[in-house]
Formats: C-alpha cells, structure tokens, sequence
C-alpha cells in the first residue's frame, strides 16, 4: 500500500494543524516507488507481465478485540489493479483469467475507548501473510463475521512476517468509525520465477489500509470489514525514506492521541 499519510485520515480529529504540519513535513521526505515486475505466465498463470511500483488491494477481514485491548485480525486482501507513476494499469487477464489475493493473520494491543465516539490507536505484535495467484475467477466475501474467497488451485507466490505495524480508529460522526492499518513486512520468495525484477526482489513491504464507514459494520466484540481499500509497495531494505514516513505516520497518531488523552484529563 501507498505510504501516504492521507490515509491516517486525519481531517476527521479536531485540532489537526499540528497533525497537517507533520503531514506536510512527511511528505517532503518521501521518494518515489521502487519499480517491480511480476511474471504470472513464469508460475503457470494465465496473465500478462506487468512492471509497476504500486498494488491496489480490497479488504475482507474481521477484528476481534477483548476487553483488555488485545486484538486479532484476519481476512482476505484481492488485488484489484497496479499504478505506476500514480497512473493505473490492469495487466491483460487480472481478475478474469486470473487472480491474485493475500490471505493473512493479525494481533496486537490497542486502547479500548468507544470508537465512534473517540478514536483508538495500537500496534500490531504479530502479522504473517501469504500472496496466492490462481486461475481463473475467484469472489471474495464474509459470511457472518468469516471472511470467505472461493480460489481453486492457489500458487503461494510470497509470504512474509511484521518488522513493525500499527492500527488506529477514527470516529466520523453519527455513530461511524474509520479502521486504518499500516504495516512494515518481510517478502520471502516462495515461487522466485514469479518475480521478475529486481533480482535479487526487495526484501520489505509497506502496506496501509483505510477504510471508509461505509464499509464497517461492528459486531459485539469487534468490527468487520467489506470491501475496504489499501494498497502495497516494495523496498529492498527499510528505506530511509519508507522508514520516515512510517515514523511520521506513528508521529502523527501519537501527538492527536497524546493531545485527546490529555484533554479528556483536564
């Protein structure tokens, strides 16, 4: 996912100039996208080669939280197209003759307040992944609170471990809150002729997800989500760049929570 930091959604906290200023200063650090290159006809799928620098990714998870703020996540994530450049490209085939998702698994701390009333903001302690590529079409979904895909014959392509993530809740009014997540993960090449270039393939990567009320529903002891949007980038070591914008990001959170929590005590 795109590291940017308009994904925090910060314009729904009040008292956001400070926020804006460190928003600002972030994105004046930031660099352009490492390129890649994905082969699916290399791994047996029935797609054409595509260089870009950014994956767009839908969202169907489930989050789980107990009283005390400790938190699981999982779901499933199908891509939907690539940018390059900030421009969109569909590679011939995607989501027709074939198909890409990530499945994955989550957990973490986080504080515990009403999210529609006031936001929360924690970390993940876990997180492991696997990319999949398959033929064909594939529908994803939740049934209940179960996120569901119906892929036939997956091609695990990469997976991964968290170097260093974080999730936060926004209230927007009316009764809604806003979920975002963003992650800093390891790749490990599971089917290497799948990646085409850089060779040797980046060794992190950096995802953000944001989801909009609309496609949050909450449930006791947690909240779903349908069809939420995020996006994926690649870097071969934790840029100095990616870095910056990660700690800018935490930055940003930590001053709005640190400044909510200390009015709620005055």
């Amino acid at each position: 996912m795109q590291f940017t930091l308009r994904k925090l959604r910060l314009a729904f906290l009040p008292g956001t100039a400070v926020a804006v200023a460190l928003a600002t200063a972030c994105a004046a650090s930031s660099a352009a996208l490492p390129q890649f290159t994905f082969n699916p006809a290399a791994v047996g799928l029935n797609g054409a080669s595509i260089t870009a620098d950014n994956i767009l990714i839908s969202n169907y998870s489930t989050a789980s939280i107990d009283p005390g703020g400790t938190f699981t996540q999982s779901g499933y994530l199908p891509i939907t197209g690539f940018q390059l450049g900030g421009t969109a490209l569909t590679p011939a085939g995607l989501n027709s003759t074939f198909g890409m998702y990530i499945a994955y698994t989550g957990a973490g701390t986080t504080t515990v307040n009403d999210p529609a009333t006031t936001f929360n903001f924690g970390n993940f302690t876990s997180l492991t992944y696997t990319l999949y590529g398959y033929n064909g079409t594939a529908t994803f979904g939740i049934t209940g609170i179960v996120p569901t895909e119906t892929a036939a014959g997956e091609v695990a392509l990469a997976s991964g471990t968290l170097i260093s993530g974080n999730v936060l809740t926004i209230p927007t009014g009316g009764g809604t809150f806003s979920p975002s997540a963003n992650a800093m993960l390891t790749v490990a090449l599971d089917a290497p002729a799948f990646f085409g270039s850089p060779d040797p393939f980046y060794a992190v990567a950096l995802t953000a997800f944001s989801n909009t009320p609309s496609q949050v529903e909450g449930f006791a002891g947690g909240f779903l989500i349908r069809q939420g949007g995020g996006s994926l980038n690649f870097a071969p070591v934790p840029e100095p760049s990616s870095a910056a914008m990660l700690l800018c990001g935490l930055a940003v959170a930590g001053f709005m929570y640190r400044r909510r929590s200390s009015g709620e005590q005055r």
